[in-house]
């Protein structure tokens, strides 16, 4: 049993390592040459245009839920008022930003790992290295830069989005007016809240696609291993976004005490 256990920790020391190696590595390749422009475009349009109604919507229910459920809580101590107050300042700092990587690493995370496994067992991936092309570089970083610009861009879609379903929740329920409703809305918030956890987001961004452009490279087994590192590619990619969430919102509130409050 405990050889079984030490054999499993080490394999799991042994990838985290690897897979640290491959960011450090992705990193390093963003700054040098060639920059390969017109393939980050074409990504920033896949992974970030793309996402644009899947995150849209999502912003615009989890605001209109989180409304009604915010009404229902403050009700009962006579604070109707601030439900606008509170719906702005808990998407923007915490809400939108966590809400947005899950659903990108659904998506874009899925996509990546499922997209460079088939090249992987199709032998794409050496035919380009046949071409003198540097499929790392190419494949991987271009992907991992689209991320992380695309992923701020998405998470302040879907703070404004949760905050307009809001609006559509509470004109219903209430009847406040827009112009009330939005200046309630923004009056706990200021600058320093939306740049600190809107940017947060781009280390997710860069997370995500490293865990599945790392999982996709080095899928196997035919068919099943490119499932496996779509799969994968979700789990380990949403897990990731919430414990380092948790480092950076401690990193964010000790560096920036007052925009993280």
């Amino acid at each position: 049993m405990f050889e079984r256990l030490g054999a499993l920790v080490a394999r799991w020391l042994a990838e985290a390592g690897a897979f640290s190696i491959f960011c450090a590595r992705a990193f390093r390749d963003a700054f040098r040459r060639p920059f390969e422009i017109d393939e980050i475009g074409r990504q920033i349009y896949e992974v970030g245009w793309r996402s644009v109604p899947l995150i849209a919507t999502s912003g615009f229910a989890v605001g209109i839920v989180f409304s009604l459920h915010t009404r229902a809580s403050l009700a009962m101590f006579g604070a109707e008022s601030m439900i606008p107050a509170g719906l702005g300042v808990s998407l923007i700092r915490e809400v939108g930003p966590l809400v947005a990587g899950l659903m990108f690493s659904g998506r874009v995370g899925a996509g990546i790992g499922a997209e460079l496994g088939a090249m992987k067992v199709t032998e794409q991936i050496d035919a380009l290295e046949a071409l003198a092309v540097d499929s790392f570089k190419y494949l991987a970083v271009t992907r991992i830069i689209a991320c992380v610009i695309a992923m701020p861009i998405l998470t302040a879609l879907i703070d404004f989005t949760g905050i307009a379903g809001g609006f559509v929740a509470e004109s219903a329920v209430s009847g406040m007016s827009y112009r009330l409703y939005f200046e309630r809305a923004f009056l706990l918030v200021n600058f320093d809240h939306f740049i600190t956890s809107v940017l947060k987001t781009s280390v997710f961004g860069f997370l995500i696609a490293s865990v599945a452009s790392y999982l996709g490279i080095h899928a196997s087994s035919g068919t099943e291993g490119v499932g496996r590192a779509s799969t994968m590619s979700v789990v380990a990619g949403s897990i990731l976004i919430i414990v380092v969430n948790v480092v950076l919102v401690k990193l964010i509130f000790f560096l920036f005490p007052e925009g993280g409050a």
